[in-house]
């Protein structure tokens, strides 16, 4: 059955995820701050331009948003005549950004004011597990609106989960990214010492991946890696702001991050050097600058 779906933020996430809403055939009006992102959308997907975010959620049966960070979210869904203003009572907002767990909360109370529910579903898998339809989600909110919500998601993901109330799938998300923060580090500095040490990289990594240390990065990223190649997927921006939500996080939950807070210094390395728009797999860049091989 169509639903009238909007569809906010069309970055390297949102453009594809929209994308496969439009697929499973959902009448999905779209908005995006760059308008010509927006019209190439249109181009590609059967669906429509809204002029606002507020336009487009008008009348929709469910909201997606995929933004940059509290921030955003705060000036798009809760100003006055912003997207919960424009929202109809009984209809559903989904929230994929990667932002706080305060935010969430804030939007979901605004919401609930309205009669409109309310999930945080944070995304991991990056570009090509959202180009490709493979996404997994964390989720925070009500069971209710998670039933109603997951059909929906199911055309853009591989793995689904309710993790718990609104909150939940955020802070799910940070515990993603302080895991794949060391896992990140711990590999470049194993592929510097393979290469520092005249070691073939191909081998090496041919025969540690199919042992204990096998990881994604290992297997995905290796020979990107090898050869300073840095213009796959998720910035390094990015990973910072995500890293400080962790790091405030456990400010306030009393969590040590010795590692996070580290691996983000070392990003903040990386940023000097340029690659503020490498993706995370460039922390071995910083490792590699003494033998000039970046």
């Amino acid at each position: 059955m169509a639903n009238k779906i909007a569809f906010l933020g069309l970055g390297v996430m949102g453009y594809p995820m929209a994308g496969w809403l439009s697929k499973a055939g959902h009448e999905v009006a779209v908005f995006n701050r760059t308008a010509a992102k927006a019209e190439r959308w249109c181009d590609e997907y059967a669906g429509v331009l809204a002029a606002t975010a507020a336009d487009a959620a008008a009348g929709a049966d469910a909201v997606f948003m995929c933004l940059g960070d509290d921030p955003d979210l705060r000036e798009v869904v809760l100003t006055d005549g912003g997207v919960i203003d424009a929202m109809s009572s009984g209809s559903i907002l989904v929230d994929h950004t990667t932002a706080s767990a305060d935010i969430a909360r804030e939007i979901a109370e605004s919401g609930a004011a309205r009669g409109v529910q309310f999930l945080d579903a944070p995304v991991s898998g990056g570009q090509a597990g959202a180009e490709n339809g493979q996404l997994t989600v964390m989720v925070g909110g009500e069971r209710a609106a998670y039933d109603r919500a997951e059909p929906f998601i199911d055309a853009y993901a591989k793995m689904i989960r309710l993790i718990g109330p609104v909150g939940s799938g955020q802070l799910a998300k940070m515990v993603n990214q302080i895991a794949i923060a060391g896992v990140v580090q711990g590999f470049s500095e194993a592929l510097n010492f393979a290469l520092r040490a005249g070691l073939d990289p191909e081998k090496v990594v041919e025969a540690i991946s199919k042992g204990a240390a096998q990881s994604w990065q290992m297997e995905n990223r290796w020979e990107t890696m090898s050869n300073g190649e840095f213009e796959f997927g998720f910035a390094v921006e990015w990973m910072r702001k995500d890293l400080r939500i962790c790091l405030d996080e456990a400010r306030r939950n009393g969590a040590e991050l010795p590692v996070a807070a580290l691996v983000d210094q070392f990003y903040a390395d990386v940023v000097g050097m340029g690659g503020r728009r490498w993706d995370t797999s460039s922390l071995i860049a910083r490792l590699n600058r003494d033998s000039g091989d970046t």
